[in-house]
């Protein structure tokens, strides 16, 4: 990272640890996997219920005027635009660079600023930002800088996280204070008014957000299919398509670690939750490929207890087959969260797990009423996992005992124990009895969330397996759609 850029900046001081802050996931993204993401972030701006600021670095001048008549039209729904990109003929003079809530900042030529690709949206309710810098020539290795521009390399990470965006925007208000202080000191209160009313404000519009970012990048995924000049470069497109579908896994995670964070009385549920499962696969000797999919299940399996799934999918994805329809597959109930997943079809045996962990053993679960071993594995040690980690939690949150006091296990267990034979598998529970004792005589597990910017590991060949054949149910209650197994 260039010294004085802004990444450089915001990497430096989560490095240190500075006011508790953790260290930031890198990764590396192609020029196309950047156009989606950033395209689907800036179009939620015409929708999002609060006007934002955005503050965006092209580079160059001739990357905004590529850009610059769309910009109009979110400049028309934002309270604030700044563009910063070293000057070119044009830049200056579009008409969208005329708006009254449009500020240009022209970079000096040699302002490492001027090698980063930036997008930050700051509103109450809807947060988001694109924070990369283009690869030197150096760092491209012997292969050179790419002929094709779509296959150029920008190293950095996106994120939905307010608190992180925020920060990178007062430290991009820093650098444009250099320029314009007038400008730094009118964004300053501006941000300050934003944060004011994030706090009575629902961020909703992050599930739409989300959306979104699937949809485009999908749809990056079908336009590289269609360039010809791809198709007799398997290699090449491997590597370009790889990137999109990384991200769209990441859009997932990144989902799933904001549940997490805006529960304060459990905010390590996803990571913990995740380590537990793999250690009761380990004890049930499941292979590694299961082991996988079962950690990327508990990583994701919060995302199944949301209720905002009209906002996320369109209409058309909510799809129950009929008994007289001839050639589909049979289906099930499936809860709006888990349906979100199969967005993805390398997802599907992920969300299939998920979906299904709210089943009881005796047969009186959701949302398929299935019972004993036709409930997938997965789905049974998900389901007591869950259920003992959210014990633990409230343990700690309970007593101002030690957080990993041995008597939390053993009371976790406990109350997992009194519903064996009824919710839970009986033989998971005597296995997580196994794990309990173990921990309470000292076995450590370490938890910790993957990097989010490299999780296509978490992906393999068994991740989009069908785990069921089931005949529909009759009719149920509720927000259930079909799922097609």
């Amino acid at each position: 990272m260039l010294e004085g850029s802004i990444l450089h900046e915001l990497g430096v001081s989560h490095e240190t640890g500075d006011g508790g802050k953790r260290p930031l996931n890198f990764g590396v993204y192609y020029k196309n996997t950047l156009v989606s993401l950033c395209h689907a972030l800036e179009d939620c701006i015409l929708t999002c219920s609060s006007a934002p600021l955005v503050v965006t670095a092209f580079q160059r001048g001739k990357w905004y005027l590529q850009e610059a008549d769309r910009y109009s039209e979110l400049a028309d729904y934002s309270q604030q635009v700044v563009l910063m990109a070293s000057h070119d003929a044009g830049f200056a003079e579009h008409p969208t660079s005329q708006k009254p809530n449009v500020s240009l900042v022209e970079l000096e030529p040699t302002d490492p600023v001027a090698q980063e690709w930036h997008l930050m949206i700051l509103a109450p309710t809807y947060t988001a930002m694109v924070l990369c810098q283009e690869l030197s020539v150096a760092d491209y290795g012997v292969g050179g800088v790419p002929a094709e521009d779509l296959e150029r390399k920008f190293y950095g990470f996106w994120t939905f996280e307010s608190g992180l965006v925020r920060e990178t925007v007062e430290l991009a208000i820093a650098h444009i204070g250099r320029y314009n202080p007038e400008l730094q000191q009118q964004l300053t209160a501006r941000v300050e008014a934003i944060a004011a009313e994030a706090q009575t404000s629902d961020r909703d519009d992050i599930y739409t957000a989300v959306s979104r970012v699937m949809e485009y990048l999908q749809t990056g995924q079908a336009d590289l299919n269609q360039q010809p000049e791809y198709g007799s470069a398997p290699q090449r497109h491997q590597s370009l398509d790889n990137n999109l579908v990384s991200n769209e896994l990441q859009a997932f995670l990144r989902l799933a670690q904001l549940i997490d964070q805006t529960d304060l009385s459990n905010p390590m549920a996803a990571a913990e939750v995740a380590t537990l499962s793999e250690a009761m696969g380990q004890l049930l000797d499941l292979p590694s490929w299961q082991l996988n999919r079962l950690r990327l299940a508990s990583l994701l399996h919060r995302l199944a207890f949301l209720q905002r799934s009209d906002s996320v999918l369109s209409a058309s994805s909510f799809t129950r087959y009929s008994n007289d329809e001839t050639d589909v597959p049979p289906s099930c109930p499936i809860v709006p969260g888990a349906q979100i997943l199969r967005t993805m079809q390398r997802l599907k045996a992920i969300a299939t797990i998920i979906n299904h962990q709210s089943e009881r053993w005796d047969g009186h679960g959701q949302p398929a009423g299935l019972s004993g071993d036709d409930i997938p594995l997965e789905s049974r040690i998900l389901g007591l996992v869950v259920e003992f980690q959210q014990h633990l939690a409230d343990l700690r949150n309970r007593s101002e005992a030690q957080p990993d006091s041995e008597a939390y296990f053993m009371k976790a267990l406990e109350a997992c124990q009194d519903e064996q034979d009824d919710r839970f598998d009986p033989k998971l529970v005597d296995a997580l009895a196994l794990l309990a004792a173990g921990m309470q005589q000292g076995l450590s597990l370490s938890i910790s969330f993957p990097k989010i910017a490299a999780g296509m590991w978490l992906l393999d060949s068994h991740s989009d397996e069908d785990l069921l054949n089931l005949i529909e149910p009759s009719q149920q209650a509720g927000s259930l759609v079909t799922e097609q197994v």
